[in-house]
């Protein structure tokens, strides 16, 4: 289960417990989640009994992490348009039996590096669907006045899972062997699948405007790509977690060759990070108020790359240990920032496709970071790939802390305040393109700022749908300005008045105010119409 951005709780941060569903979904997914970091330590520490090369344990990493920057986008459309219960059932039910095929092959000493990579890949499949249908349900189980606080108890759980599995999977993985542990990887879901079948989901109301997988697609890359501010975040975090992911493509080497530890140290060091990303979201508060999201990130990067650096000097288990601590709570810091302004950013209507986006962009970094640390390792050796790796993260964050992350102050709710398009007779939603035309009378004096004004409106059109754009003006009268966008349909226009917020809203009125004459500019509507007669469909017809 995915997480959005983790927060230190404040005393009613526990409110939405007392609501019964949500209480009985964050226990199961701890537990659900706590299953997933056994057999992901199993599986880590399997593949250096199976091959000691680097590279096949990377290979490892970047299959968990591979299908999420594969999968992340579509899976955010699907999380809005499937009943999402049954969807989570269907992803437990194919995790599980992803598990139970590890358990048998480990029971019976058939496990190899092909299946291993394969089967994680498969659990990879399902961690991406996952991802965006569980955040998207949060608000279906609390209100909105505790729905802040189910995010943090979200973090928190996922925190504790991690602080709890890794040690407790190398415990069995040392006592039991790699069967037990991913059996009860396997119980774990049936423990999450018991608890959604019990969850009786209320049945939203048919929505004639609700967008099909491929018109949501759409929508979503073209949000992404009209967002300025989004792309400050993916870049920031498309660069601090390929340089970062040295540490966590290699750590269990690190764990066996310069530490010296076993299955059940590296379940413990994985459980030191778990730890300290609780500490680190405990302190976040104070170090935000403090450093701000720029601050955080760069500090994030700077405590990264010492941990890399400090772990090329073999040092004992329990400092090792210490060291881990801080790397989770560093690790936490960059995360929490980063999910938290990409949130911040967003208007509810776009929010799972573009989180998916920025998955995609997270994980990707995350599978091209192992795949390429993993080949540095080959060459160089750990130690030397973990020094590249520092000096690389150090220098990239002391360089990107000049690219500011957006504030996200802004009012993204929507505000409601387009009229309804006029229209002579029903019109079908599926009938476009749409041609919307907006005539401006705007005086000669205040033409360029005027034309400023409009250009910055024209990303909010695009964010919201238009796929063109454009500003032309009268030859006989220059005065007159005519802004003119496309549309796909008449169903993707009418959201478009659903989407528009009160920052936008904004943005329409400083244009708005430079319109010299006392009723408003005058809005036109102009749909496509089809040809009555289409010559070559004609001929074809009268072919023999």
């Amino acid at each position: 289960m995915m997480s959005e951005a983790p927060s230190h709780p404040p005393a009613s941060s526990f409110a939405p417990l007392r609501q019964k569903v949500f209480a009985v979904l964050w226990a199961a997914t701890i537990i659900g989640n706590i299953g997933s970091f056994m057999r992901d330590v199993a599986s880590a520490w399997l593949v250096t009994d199976l091959s000691g090369a680097p590279a096949a344990v990377a290979l490892v990493q970047a299959a968990a992490t591979l299908p999420i920057f594969l999968l992340a986008i579509p899976a955010g459309v699907l999380s809005d348009i499937l009943d999402r219960r049954k969807f989570l059932i269907a992803i437990q039910i194919l995790l599980g039996c992803v598990s139970l095929a590890l358990m048998a092959l480990a029971s019976l000493g058939q496990l190899s590096v092909p299946a291993l990579v394969g089967l994680t890949f498969l659990g990879g499949v399902g961690a991406a669907l996952m991802a965006p249908t569980w955040q998207a349900i949060v608000p279906e189980l609390v209100g909105q006045a505790d729905l802040k606080s189910a995010v943090a108890l979200n973090s928190l759980g996922i925190n504790i899972s991690r602080a709890i599995g890794p040690a407790l999977g190398g415990l069995i993985l040392a006592a039991l062997g790699a069967g037990f542990t991913y059996g009860a990887d396997v119980l774990s879901y049936v423990i999450v699948i018991g608890a959604l079948l019990w969850w009786r989901r209320p049945q939203g109301a048919d929505d004639a405007l609700s967008e099909r997988f491929a018109g949501a697609f759409r929508a979503g890359l073209r949000y992404a790509k009209a967002s300025r501010e989004l792309h400050v975040v993916l870049l920031r975090a498309a660069i601090f977690f390929a340089c970062a992911s040295a540490v966590w493509a290699l750590l269990p080497l690190v764990a066996r060759n310069l530490l010296g530890g076993g299955a059940g140290f590296y379940g413990v060091l994985l459980g030191a990070v778990g730890a300290g990303a609780i500490g680190g979201a405990v302190l976040l508060p104070r170090l935000r108020a403090h450093l701000g999201a720029d601050g955080l990130l760069l500090l994030s990067a700077v405590v990264t790359a010492a941990v890399m650096a400090a772990l090329t000097l073999g040092p004992p288990q329990w400092l090792a240990l210490v060291i881990l601590l801080l790397l989770g709570a560093a690790w936490i810091v960059a995360l929490t920032t980063l999910n938290g302004v990409a949130q911040a950013i967003l208007p509810n209507w776009v929010r799972g496709r573009a989180l998916a986006v920025y998955l995609t962009v997270f994980n990707g970094a995350m599978t091209a970071g192992s795949l390429g640390w993993g080949a540095v390792a080959e060459a160089a050796g750990i130690r030397g790939t973990l020094l590249i790796g520092a000096g690389a993260l150090l220098v990239a964050g002391l360089v990107m802390h000049r690219i500011k992350l957006p504030a996200g102050e802004a009012d993204l709710g929507p505000s409601n305040h387009w009229p309804e398009p006029l229209v002579a007779e029903a019109i079908d939603n599926d009938r476009g393109p749409v041609l919307i035309l907006i005539e401006y009378s705007v005086p000669q004096a205040d033409r360029e700022a005027f034309l400023e004004a409009i250009y910055a409106l024209s990303v909010e059109r695009r964010r919201d749908g238009a796929y063109g754009w454009g500003i032309t003006e009268d030859t006989a009268d220059p005065g007159k300005l005519v802004e003119w966008f496309m549309v796909s349909s008449w169903a993707e226009h009418l959201r478009q008045h659903r989407r528009v917020s009160k920052a936008d809203a904004d943005l329409q009125s400083e244009v708005r105010r430079f319109h010299a004459e006392e009723q408003g500019p005058v809005v036109r509507h102009f749909l496509h119409i089809d040809p009555p007669f289409h010559p070559a469909a004609s001929k074809k017809k009268t072919e023999p």
